[in-house]
């Protein structure tokens, strides 16, 4: 008697739901704390840190769909899914967004 990996509940949909929401996160926050320095007169090294974590989180975004894709076959397959590429990109953005926290911090106080 064969198991199948598949489970029938809804794992893969919740996934790509968490993925949508850092996605989205990282794109509006980024996007807003771009605005905000720039508006505030802050130096580029702050105004482009936040650029960059929008920039990934638009990227998290557009790939969205593949992503899901990737995981169904890969899931109905019993084959391993791997998603460095878009963990590389969430871990850029994150990182992106301390760098321009850190310099908005420090520029003012």
């Amino acid at each position: 008697m064969s198991q199948e990996v598949w489970d029938t509940g809804l794992q893969s949909e919740r996934t790509r739901l968490a993925w949508v929401r850092t996605a989205v996160t990282l794109a509006t926050g980024g996007l807003g704390g771009a605005g905000l320095a720039a508006g505030a007169g802050l130096p580029p090294p702050a105004v482009a840190g936040f650029a960059l974590a929008a920039l990934c989180g638009a990227v998290l975004l557009i790939r969205t769909g593949a992503r899901f894709r990737r995981a169904q076959r890969a899931l109905h397959a019993g084959t391993p899914l791997n998603n460095g590429l878009d963990a590389l990109f969430a871990w850029l953005g994150t990182l992106a967004v301390v760098a321009g926290a850190l310099v908005l911090v420090l520029t003012v106080r």
